[in-house]
């Protein structure tokens, strides 16, 4: 089956419909949901049902107009608050630990193509830049089973984690581009080229993320539009304006799109509640259509040929380069070897690499499409083997904590303009030691309890209430003093 214009839509949306309800059933067994979007692009693909799809220059599309929504939501949900405590370690693992990861695995797999029985036989550039492809990792569907099981982190792994998978593809990014660009241009492409290639990239992105920022805030909070719902699809369409100006400026768009991202949600934002909802959905639709249109790229066959070498290699980068880039990289930290562990497991590999491994296959690489199936089959073993072992590993390595409840949990949003912020409380036997009542409790000066959520309940409170362990409290508080 070919796509026309009769069935493209109805097609799509039964794809869609097919990947929600499959992965409902992912929840329960623990099964990462990228990956059933994964397998449900498969299934329906050349060699399944007989979708027909080998557009790589439509895949890349998907996936860049994908990733760079997917960046800027996720880091419009990051809070400074939160990741500044762990910046440091976090950058460290995004630019250090790619390029380390990078070439360990490269020095692995050509070693493999010279000196081993495998049917490999790549040249060093190419091994480096299948390396380079997968040297990124993708926590989006480690965030989805932690919250889904009701799941914390110790030593502020998660804010760690975000920032590591916000922060690395831009690195990933650019050493794929460059590295592709070397092998074309082999013959006037030098290292001191390659160097400023990076630098460039990544100079030219952070400082349009920082000025796209500032402009997509000032814009937002100063025009007047007549519809509030309007107010999302104008962030969405700067962010892709910015994203593209990016581009044509030499710069790295992803690294760009997550500047802005950080920016706008760490500011005062007009209408923050309906730009984050709708970002959320057209963050969920795009991962669903870009694994979607991967699992329709790729020939299951293919995969067949490639197996070994790709278990080797993901293998290897699960258990040694991995690992080894971590504890470098954190090395001049105070972080728990428990922590270090669980974050050297944590390097599942996701959409990127995919999208990654079409920039050879555009560019005419030798090879190409060899390296496409191997990181398509490096992706399926880790989201398979580390994606439904998140949870367990974190209690075998005493890592995990009950999630705590957020102020967003009640569904309660207050206005920038009030100067005031949420906050939440979990009550402990030591915190009624004094008295059970509300009135017994004793807070901030102009700290006031809002709403008590108790059993899934909520209660409106006052000063007789009784309170009980487990209770949680939402409170509000002035985050700057009246003038008087």
């Amino acid at each position: 089956m070919t796509f026309t214009a009769e069935n493209i839509f109805f097609l799509g949306a039964l794809l869609v419909f097919a990947s929600i309800v499959i992965s409902k059933w992912g929840y329960r067994f623990g099964v990462p949901t990228l990956l059933l979007f994964l397998f449900t692009g498969m299934l329906f693909g050349s060699e399944g049902l007989g979708l027909e799809f080998h557009n790589h220059e439509d895949a890349q599309l998907i996936g860049m107009l994908s990733l760079s929504v997917i960046l800027f939501s996720g880091g419009m949900d990051t809070k400074w608050r939160d990741i500044a405590p762990v910046a440091a370690q976090g950058l460290m693992l995004s630019t250090v630990g790619v390029m380390l990861t990078t070439v360990i695995t490269g020095l692995l797999i050509y070693y493999l193509s010279q000196w081993t029985r495998l049917d490999i036989g790549l040249s060093l550039p190419l091994s480096m830049l299948l390396a380079a492809t997968v040297s990124s990792t993708d926590s989006a569907s480690v965030f989805n089973l932690l919250r889904s099981q009701g799941i914390g982190l110790k030593h502020r792994l998660r804010p760690t984690l975000e920032f590591e998978s916000g922060s690395n593809d831009p690195m990933a990014y650019v050493l794929t581009i460059a590295m592709v660009e070397m092998i074309v241009s082999a013959d006037h492409f030098t290292a001191m080229d390659l160097a400023s290639k990076i630098v460039g990239q990544l100079a030219v992105g952070g400082l349009m993320g920082y000025l796209g920022g500032r402009v997509l805030m000032w814009t937002v909070n100063h025009i007047n539009l007549p519809n509030p719902s309007l107010y999302p699809v104008l962030v969405l369409s700067m962010v892709l304006i910015i994203f593209t100006l990016t581009d044509m400026l030499q710069g790295n768009g992803y690294l760009t799109v997550y500047i802005v991202g950080l920016v706008a949600g760490n500011s005062r934002l007009s209408y923050r509640r309906e730009t984050t909802t709708f970002m959320q959905g057209a963050t969920w639709l795009l991962q669903i259509v870009m694994f979607l249109t991967l699992g329709l790229l790729v020939n299951p066959s293919e995969m067949l040929r490639v197996w070994l070498v790709a278990l080797a290699i993901g293998l290897f980068m699960m258990f040694v380069s991995r690992p080894v880039a971590v504890f470098l990289c954190l090395q001049p930290f105070h972080v728990p070897t428990r922590a270090k562990l669980f974050l050297s497991w944590v390097g599942l590999r996701g959409a990127v690499p995919l999208i990654f491994a079409t920039y050879p296959v555009i560019a005419g690489i030798e090879d190409a499409d060899f390296l496409f199936n191997v990181v398509f089959v490096i992706t399926i073993l880790s989201l398979s083997v580390q994606g439904t072992t998140i949870t367990s590993v974190a209690r075998r390595l005493d890592l995990a904590t009950d999630e705590p409840e957020t102020a967003d949990g009640f569904g309660i949003e207050l206005p920038d303009e009030l100067e005031s912020r949420l906050s939440e409380k979990t009550l402990s036997e030591a915190d009624l030691e004094g008295g059970n009542h509300l009135a017994d409790m004793k807070f901030s000066e102009g700290e006031l309890v809002m709403m008590i959520k108790r059993n899934g309940s909520y209660i409106v409170p006052n000063g007789r209430l009784e309170l009980q362990a487990g209770d949680i409290l939402l409170t509000i508080s002035h985050t700057r003093q009246p003038s008087v």
